[in-house]
């Protein structure tokens, strides 16, 4: 229909989506575009007439609509509506090659990517707060289906395992005598927390443990022994914390991903220098800073990207400019993608500009900051402890399992659900919007719940159970509730390539919705048991087809599907 859009009213509508809906009513076909009634305004013509005109111009036999092809019939309704309806021999054509592709319709990539996904990215000696919950499972999500999609992933968690807190914790250690790499390396969150703690009051009220923190940093700086093996030992030991983290919530990341930001320490110099060499620095009280074009304050003023601090320190922009440098030229990526929290979206963008204006970035590699908003509490507020405290991640990773062991027995099946219930509810949304982190209704069978998803999978587990086969062959749909299942798992390879293309999960969750409300509907009007012959095998055929669909997309979201629940 894009094709017919073009020929009928030229390639400034070029890439117009259609829109294609389910129908609400059998008597609409299968699918539904209101696109005659969004042209309408753009062009001044009666919808009517722009509906006609498309339907002209398609040819339904070499169409392609959710990967199907075929014949089918399109209908001018309404006040401007276009209804699809397909055959049913094409609807068990597409049940029917699901069942015998692996990869589920997803094509291959004439030219697959080379991506980097930057994501989760904790602190060392910090604990892991509802803050890295997004990026975590955000990232985790969008690496998988880009994998799906056929790029070649290489996922980087940016660890903050650099800067002056270092010196103020090392020579804490020392002053504690807790010389031992072995030993620190041991210590659990806890004890890191409360190592913190103690460094930061004596570095606060203690001027002489201040100074001291400030000369061992420096000696950290330039590699002195015993200062880099308990540095060395502290990030050992937080990314033991953080691994949990990342076992217990199913994410992919592992120690090889860890990409902190020590490894660009050595290279921050020769960033400052390329720039000065460049033109592109200029000093401004005592720092020395870009002025990328096109960002202005309030005050219509050039905003500057600081690079080096007036005390001779790295900005963050220092660090991230030699990060992309490492990614284009050693790593030789097309495309990178961020997943930080919105509020950084203006410095990722004046880091972005500089760099292409430095010709570090090249026009051929494409850079996206995918910005995410904020966790809310039940009052509608930045999600806190009673106490006003940030709520760490394992805290509230506890309070999901305590939420889903109200209604279900096991600890790995409770396990599957909180995880679901968190993950769903993170990625269901628009990525740019708050959000509510309500257990409750996170935690339900009904609604639009990863739960929800979880016990749809397992109900059609159960059907094939009771009737188990080598291979299932599905037949021609015919009753209404079959045919809108079909439907539904044709869309599967086109909301991966959407996900892919769009980076927004949200997508993904939406269609998996649609699905398990397409399965439950089919399971309520149309036996498979009891049903005999062609009928029986075109319904098995369907629970197959579902079971499988719904696997490979709650893996896309990094949550498990349970068999029984």
């Amino acid at each position: 229909m894009q094709d017919a859009v073009v020929t009928c009213f030229g390639g400034a509508y070029a890439g117009i989506d259609p829109e294609l809906r389910p129908a609400t009513r059998p008597e609409f076909g299968h699918l539904q575009s209101n696109l005659p009634l969004r042209l309408a305004g753009p062009l001044g013509l009666p919808p009517q007439d722009i509906g006609a005109r498309l339907i002209d111009a398609v040819d339904i036999s070499t169409s392609s609509i959710h990967r199907l092809g075929g014949l089918g019939t399109l209908e001018l309704a309404g006040a401007g509506f276009i209804n699809v309806t397909w055959s049913p021999s094409v609807l068990g054509a597409a049940v029917r090659d699901l069942l015998t592709d692996p990869h589920l319709g997803v094509p291959a990539q004439e030219s697959p990517k080379r991506v980097v996904v930057d994501y989760s990215s904790p602190n060392v000696a910090k604990q892991m707060h509802v803050g890295h919950l997004r990026s975590t499972v955000i990232g985790d999500a969008l690496a998988r289906v880009l994998t799906c999609a056929g790029h070649e992933v290489v996922r980087q968690n940016h660890l903050g395992d650099w800067g002056t807190q270092f010196g103020m914790l090392v020579e804490e250690l020392l002053g504690e005598d807790l010389r031992d790499p072995a030993a620190v390396a041991g210590l659990d969150m806890a004890e890191l927390l409360a190592l913190y703690q103690r460094a930061k009051v004596r570095f606060d009220d203690d001027p002489g443990f201040a100074d001291s923190a400030r000369r061992r940093v420096v000696a950290l700086q330039s590699g002195e022994p015993t200062t880099l093996a308990l540095w060395q030992a502290l990030v050992d030991a937080s990314m033991t914390e953080f691994d949990a983290v990342y076992s217990r919530l199913g994410v992919l990341l592992t120690d090889d991903d860890f990409d902190g930001e020590s490894r660009y320490n050595d290279r921050l110099p020769r960033v400052v220098d390329d720039l000065d060499a460049l033109g592109l620095l200029t000093e401004s009280a005592g720092a020395q800073v870009v002025y990328p074009d096109g960002f202005t304050g309030r005050d219509g003023a050039s905003l500057p990207l600081i690079v080096r601090k007036s005390d001779g320190g790295f900005g963050y922009a220092a660090t991230d400019l030699a990060t992309i440098r490492h990614r284009v030229d050693d790593l030789a990526v097309d495309r990178v993608v961020y997943i930080v929290d919105h509020r950084q979206s203006q410095h990722f963008e004046m880091v972005f500009a500089v760099a292409r204006a430095a010709g570090w970035l090249p026009d051929s590699v494409e850079v996206h900051h995918v910005g995410f908003g904020t966790v809310l509490g039940p009052d509608g507020r930045p999600f806190k402890t009673r106490s006003g405290e940030t709520v760490t991640l394992t805290a509230l990773l506890d309070a999901a399992e305590e939420a889903a062991a109200a209604s279900y027995a096991g600890p790995e099946v409770v396990r599957m659900v909180a995880n679901a219930a968190v993950k769903y509810a993170d990625l269901s949304n628009h990525l740019a919007r708050d959000y509510v982190f309500d257990l409750t209704r996170m935690s339900a069978t009904t609604g639009e719940t990863g739960p929800y998803l979880q016990y749809a999978h397992a109900r059609v587990c159960s059907i094939l159970a009771q009737a188990p086969q080598q291979t299932y062959a599905a037949g021609t749909p015919h009753h209404p509730a079959e045919q809108r299942l079909a439907l539904e798992l044709a869309g599967f390879a086109p909301v991966v390539a959407k996900v892919a293309d769009t980076l927004e999960p949200h997508h993904l969750t939406a269609y998996l919705y649609g699905l398990a409300t397409a399965l439950t509907a089919f399971y309520e009007s149309c036996p498979v048991l009891k049903a005999e012959g062609e009928v029986r095998e075109t319904r098995l055929g369907l629970c197959e087809a579902t079971r499988r669909v719904l696997s490979t997309g709650l893996g896309l979201l990094g949550i498990e599907a349970p068999k029984r629940m």
